[in-house]
């Protein structure tokens, strides 16, 4: 039995809380490199606190995805009592972050401001899986993506505004500017609302029907005993990586962050041997088993696709943290943050922030299903991907910081695949009682290379150009070209887009 089709306004109300979910994250990567650098923190240290980022993301969207599955609250649903517990926390931690003091306070609300925009964001992807028909993906994560642009748009441009509507964007030394300050209160409550538009117009279906439309539900048992045969050598080997390379961290007196990146290593490889520990005992009715029974045996496709997100997310990182520095330093000349000109810089960053989403936004509404349809989903996203690293490369040329508009065009163009396309092209080919583990581990590609560069690209700027940050952008150039050539190895199961 086929789910129904949705209308226009069906499709709406399902991605509709992305919106503001969204503005939140917008919020948070267009400002929170120039609230840690007006409280005090250097160049080279920013990757070290956005390290909270891809790290909440790695903890929290497995477990979401796990839990989401497993819920069921009669009325209030399965995905939707996530979407509105993040969305609380997220819309607290941006009005809590503006009165940020010291750099320990806003390093802190980062964590809960990430942790808490995952616990809504995760369930979303599973959510269009959920609600529509397999004909109806490609349209449902093009809505998604058009109303993550729009709500991009809207977090980006808010400094940009209010500093036209005369709102002070100069703040002494150790403060937060009111335009920053503002933006988050506005964004909190904007955010709040539009997540509680979804909780409110959606009916998600109950166990019974999802039964009529997928089959019986299937159990782990297939996922249990491949765990529970595992040799243990490969999850010790994983532990012998992550100590091997906090060793090199103090053999070769390398930046204090990539302790972190070598204690995940070893931390995966131990959740390994006690997950095959259990599985192996007959004690596999847990969280950890599941999950990492489930990691293991994730589907071919998707682990062709987690290679294409992984240097795709690389590029996207390296751009959240560095463009400000880059645009201040190089198109309005100052690197000081205490400056005006770094403060304008800022500003069009925010705005450039939003166009890119904006063009995302009409990409996904209007080119993307044509592009798909017409050269199928593999192509369109090779394509947009190579759009991306040619914007992100013209800023190695571009002086003029209007000119800028262009490179962004290239980088909302693929944007709007990235979060399109992967998706489009995965969850036709995951079993729907698994579909928001499955979305959660999938993110889990889009969350370790961001750990990496917040790791590793601090100790690359300082030891090869600690006053150039823009050869960061040629870097996410480079990775982003990986990202486009990764996509000969990924086969469409269907022409059908």
């Amino acid at each position: 039995m086929e789910k129904p089709r949705q209308g226009f306004w069906g499709l709406w109300n399902i991605s509709f809380g992305f919106f503001g979910i969204q503005i939140g994250f917008a919020l948070q990567n267009g400002n929170m490199s120039r609230i840690f650098q007006a409280l005090g923190t250097s160049l080279d240290d920013l990757p070290a606190l956005w390290i909270a980022a891809p790290l909440t993301g790695l903890l929290v969207q497995p477990l979401v995805g796990h839990l989401s599955d497993r819920t069921w609250l009669g009325r209030f649903g399965r995905r939707r009592p996530y979407f509105l517990a993040g969305a609380f926390l997220a819309a607290l931690s941006l009005v809590l972050m503006p009165f940020a003091k010291i750099l320990f306070f806003a390093a802190l609300m980062l964590w809960v401001l990430d942790a808490s925009l995952n616990i809504s964001m995760e369930p979303f992807r599973a959510f269009v899986g959920d609600m529509l028909c397999k004909d109806q993906h490609t349209a449902g994560y093009a809505i998604q993506t058009a109303f993550i642009g729009a709500g991009a748009v809207v977090g980006s441009a808010f400094p940009y505004v209010l500093d036209a509507w005369g709102v002070a964007n100069l703040a002494p030394t150790g403060q937060i500017p009111d335009t920053v300050k503002y933006s988050f209160w506005f964004g909190g409550i904007a955010l709040f609302l539009a997540v509680l538009w979804t909780v409110v117009t959606t009916r998600e279906y109950g166990p019974a029907e999802m039964a009529m439309f997928n089959g019986p539900s299937t159990d782990n048992d297939a996922t249990i005993r491949a765990l529970a045969s595992r040799s243990m050598t490969s999850a010790i080997s994983w532990i012998a990586v992550g100590a091997f390379v906090v060793v090199l961290v103090g053999l070769l007196g390398l930046e204090k962050e990539i302790y972190l990146l070598g204690a995940l290593v070893a931390g995966y490889g131990v959740a390994s041997v006690l997950a095959i520990g259990l599985a192996q005992s007959g004690r596999s009715n847990n969280i950890l088993s599941h999950i990492v029974g489930d990691f293991s045996g994730m589907p071919e496709i998707m682990k062709k696709l987690a290679l294409v997100q992984f240097f795709s997310w690389s590029a996207l990182f390296i751009m959240w943290i560095y463009t400000t520095p880059v645009v201040a330093q190089y198109m309005f000349g100052s690197a000081d943050p205490a400056s005006a000109a770094y403060g304008d810089g800022g500003n069009w960053v925010g705005t450039l922030f939003a166009i890119y989403n904006g063009v995302a936004a009409l990409t996904a509404l209007i080119i993307l299903p044509k592009m798909a349809e017409k050269f199928g989903k593999v192509n369109t996203h090779m394509a947009c991907l190579l759009a991306g690293a040619a914007g992100y490369a013209s800023f190695l040329f571009i002086r003029d910081p209007n000119l800028l508009i262009l490179s962004e065009i290239g980088v909302g163009i693929a944007w709007a695949s990235i979060l399109a396309m992967p998706y489009a092209i995965l969850a036709s080919s995951l079993p729907a009682q698994k579909m928001g583990i499955y979305m959660g581990l999938f993110n889990v590609f889009i969350v370790i290379p961001q750990l990496l560069v917040a790791t590793v690209m601090g100790s690359i700027l300082k030891a090869f150009f600690p006053t150039e940050p823009i050869w960061t952008m040629a870097f996410a150039a480079f990775v982003m070209l990986c990202a486009a050539l990764a996509m000969l190895r990924v086969k469409e199961a269907g022409a059908s887009a």
